[in-house]
């Protein structure tokens, strides 16, 4: 059943969560002491200006980086100080990532490019049953030079989805898309927290994807400065921008 409900179990925590890259001499500081809870079943839009350490805490929390300082917990695993082998594991068993370029390999169909996923996971859907899941069951044998840029994303979105993640973490998914196509993406997004309780989360500097959310958490600085809840959740087709 479809999960509306913000009251389940926490699925991640981070408390303290910094992160500093080098450059050159300089310590370039991109989050500084975020404290976080996710929840099962969510959908979190997380706002904020280019810089502001957006897609460091999706990397982080997706396991593609590491903190510099601070704690971050997945259910019970730790992900702080978890190596390389863990940090894999992790990913291919609990994470789908939707980036904003579909990284779809262009000599394979639709439906071969999201069995690709499927062949390595535990217990995958049918590739066919995550396109239809997406639109697009009627498009499984054509190649991506045949698809527009929003079937190509939500071809993508398929490809995540299709290993039955427990989290879907999606960074810009509609930034190369144009208004009308980007609400198609996000009317699969959204199905798929929906109808499936993959609890989701959605950077984007578009504020009016914000209502679509649970929560909307909005970062500044490296820091969440604001945190939002909607009374009630738009739908996708119901967003303007």
């Amino acid at each position: 059943m479809p999960l509306e409900s913000t009251t389940s179990a926490e699925v991640f925590r981070a408390t303290g969560l910094s992160k500093s890259y080098r450059m050159g001499e300089v310590i370039v500081p991109a989050l500084r002491g975020v404290d976080l809870s996710l929840r099962r079943g969510e959908l979190i839009v997380l706002l904020g200006p280019s810089g502001s350490g957006k897609s460091t805490l999706l990397n982080i929390l997706g396991g593609l980086d590491v903190p510099t300082d601070g704690e971050v917990w997945y259910c019970d695993h730790r992900l702080h100080g978890a190596d390389e082998r863990e940090l894999t594991q992790f990913r291919r068993e609990h994470v789908g990532f939707v980036f904003q370029f579909y990284n779809l390999l262009p000599s394979l169909t639709a439906l071969e490019n999201v069995a690709l996923v499927t062949e390595i996971a535990r217990d995958p859907m049918a590739p066919r049953d995550a396109l239809a899941l997406v639109g697009l069951e009627q498009r499984c044998d054509h190649f991506p030079s045949q698809l527009s840029g929003g079937e190509q994303q939500r071809v993508a979105i398929a490809r995540a989805i299709a290993k039955r993640p427990d989290v879907l973490l999606c960074d810009e998914p509609t930034g190369a898309l144009d208004a009308a196509t980007g609400v198609r993406v996000l009317d699969a997004l959204d199905s798929v927290n929906r109808r499936l309780g993959t609890t989701t989360l959605i950077i984007t500097h578009n504020a009016d994807i914000a209502r679509m959310a649970h929560r909307v958490l909005q970062l500044g600085d490296g820091r969440i400065v604001s945190e939002t809840r909607n009374p009630t959740r738009a739908r996708a087709l119901e967003l303007r921008w």
